[in-house]
């Protein structure tokens, strides 16, 4: 009865400290590399805390180190124009303008901050994936935005989607929307030969961009 007890006092004691934390947990469909168990994923979950409570982006932002998607996740973190971190969420993207119901995520400022919206249907890509849009999407930092700002955007998401494969060839999951989305990019990339050259043309041709000046603050013509 003593050992049973104690059990239960230890089992309490865990139990408020996962709720206490109010972290959303990586849901249980998704196939991680071996390194993230969930012991690892607690420890680095204070560091993302501010920027969502869900852990599948603390993940995907963790996957970033030593990438070229560094300098977005630092962004995220708060070195960016505002100085504040940068909140992401799953999100109906039709809540905001329907036009963007299809898009796969968008980046927002409101009140001197920004955000992040990823479309819901990505809820269970695999983080890596979502590691590569997240480096596309802190890019966009104020109200401007231009071909040429969306063309090195997309170049980044491109290169640090091939820079996840080579850490983590496990993040391919050719169910994934998102994983198809990436792979299209990486080919686009590499029939460049790891030039913008062929994602510049995606881009200029891009439907969903045609209103969109060449240049905006801090991207000239690439």
């Amino acid at each position: 009865m003593k050992k049973l007890f104690s059990l239960i006092i230890a089992f309490s004691c865990f139990a408020g400290y996962t709720y206490a934390k109010g972290y959303e947990p990586v849901p249980s469909n998704v196939r991680l590399p071996a390194k993230y168990t969930q012991t690892y994923i607690d420890s680095i979950s204070d560091e993302y805390r501010k920027v969502s409570n869900e852990q599948i982006f603390h993940v995907a932002l963790d996957m970033m180190k030593g990438t070229k998607g560094d300098f977005s996740r630092k962004a995220i973190l708060g070195y960016n124009v505002t100085q504040y971190p940068i909140k992401i969420q799953f999100k109906d993207l039709s809540e905001i303008n329907s036009a963007y119901s299809t898009f796969d995520a968008v980046g927002w400022k409101k009140k001197g901050k920004l955000y992040i919206y990823i479309n819901p249907k990505h809820e269970y890509a695999p983080p890596g994936a979502l590691a590569a849009l997240l480096s596309h999407e802190a890019i966009h930092q104020d109200e401007y935005n231009s071909l040429s700002e969306e063309t090195y955007a997309w170049t980044l998401e491109a290169t640090v989607w091939k820079e996840i494969l080579e850490k983590y060839p496990e993040s391919n999951d050719l169910e994934s929307s998102l994983v198809t989305r990436e792979n299209i990019l990486k080919q686009l990339l590499e029939k460049g030969n790891n030039t913008n050259k062929y994602i510049k043309k995606t881009v200029f041709a891009n439907e969903g961009y045609k209103n969109l000046p060449l240049t905006s603050p801090g991207f000239e013509q690439r």
